[in-house]
């Protein structure tokens, strides 16, 4: 299935600010049973655009702006194939544990194993974890442990269609149980790693049935991918509690949503600043057209530099 995805960001300062530098993570990956085969940026004012492939294969843009500006657009668009991937088996024996320890012994899972920015222990986690019998493996395989707590993170939250500018402490979703996506990931990442599972944060956007899911950033949005022996890296959906399927589209992985922001920076200036994020995901055999909801005109500068989009996708490819 093709999918085009438009990515929209307008920051709009109070004041006028100056040496502005940006990263825009954006780009979908090309990996497994993704491709993506156009990506095109652009940013108003106009910028260089530069791009590079971080510690963890993540396509990431850069650009800055020296002059001084009161608004800064950034329109990501995107075409994406998804094929259908390997079935997950339904059943794994308990053994799954001592072959999941010799993988994790040989491979370099350490990052996705101790405890992140966003995914740490809390004496709420816990609590918790008593709650949805999480706590011990108690005679479950690796994938019934997961399936378990994909199931008790989904239920244990009231899910809030608003999302705040920043990711929270696990600690706010704990305490008010309510939260946004990546609430549900921070907290069923925090539990995993605890069971010595190797867990990892994914951003990216989701299309389902002609509906997006709810959430305040439209269709973009984040589940959980953690390590089983035989199979891999395995997405759970603990928002929409499901396995993540053929409409979950892949942008960026991390320890947590930190190290994933879809856009970071800084600039120089006092100024209070307005931020509006609008997202499309759409089935379509070419990128989305231009429209009044996602303008843009003659003054924008555009990355589409096939040669070096291939360069990063090559380089993407040889650390997986």
């Amino acid at each position: 299935m093709l999918y085009a995805i438009r990515h929209f960001t307008g920051y709009r300062y109070s004041h006028s600010v100056w040496q502005s530098m940006m990263e825009v993570r954006t780009h979908p990956r090309s990996e497994g049973n993704q491709r993506c085969f156009v990506f095109q940026l652009s940013v108003n004012p106009r910028a260089r655009i530069f791009g590079y492939a971080d510690s963890y294969g993540n396509l990431v843009h850069h650009f800055d702006l020296p002059s001084r500006h009161g608004q800064l657009t950034i329109i990501s668009d995107a075409l994406v194939n998804i094929d259908a991937q390997s079935a997950v088996p339904e059943t794994m024996d308990y053994a799954g544990w001592t072959e999941l320890e010799r993988i994790v012994e040989k491979k370099d899972c350490w990052d996705m194993l101790m405890p992140s920015h966003y995914a740490c222990p809390c004496p709420e986690l816990e609590e918790l974890a008593r709650e949805i019998g999480a706590t011990e493996r108690e005679g479950r395989s690796p994938l019934a442990f997961l399936q378990d707590v994909v199931a008790g993170v989904h239920r244990s939250f009231s899910h809030l269609k608003k999302s705040p500018t920043a990711s929270l402490p696990i600690e706010h979703a704990l305490r008010s149980r309510q939260a946004v996506c990546q609430d549900f990931v921070h907290v069923m990442i925090a539990l995993v790693r605890n069971a010595n599972i190797p867990c990892r944060f994914v951003s990216g956007y989701i299309y389902q049935g002609g509906e997006n899911v709810p959430s305040g950033e439209g269709a973009s949005h984040a589940w959980v991918e953690a390590l089983l022996p035989g199979v891999g890296w395995v997405g759970f959906d603990p928002t929409t509690n499901r396995l993540v399927g053929e409409g979950h589209i892949r942008a960026a992985i991390g320890r947590d949503s930190a190290d994933v922001p879809p856009t970071m920076g800084a600039m120089k200036g006092k100024a209070d600043t307005q931020v509006q994020v609008r997202v499309r995901v759409t089935p379509s055999q070419a990128l989305l057209p231009p429209d009044e909801e996602f303008a843009a005109d003659q003054e924008w500068s555009q990355f589409l530099d096939e040669t070096q989009q291939l360069r990063l996708v090559a380089t993407q490819q040889k650390q997986q």
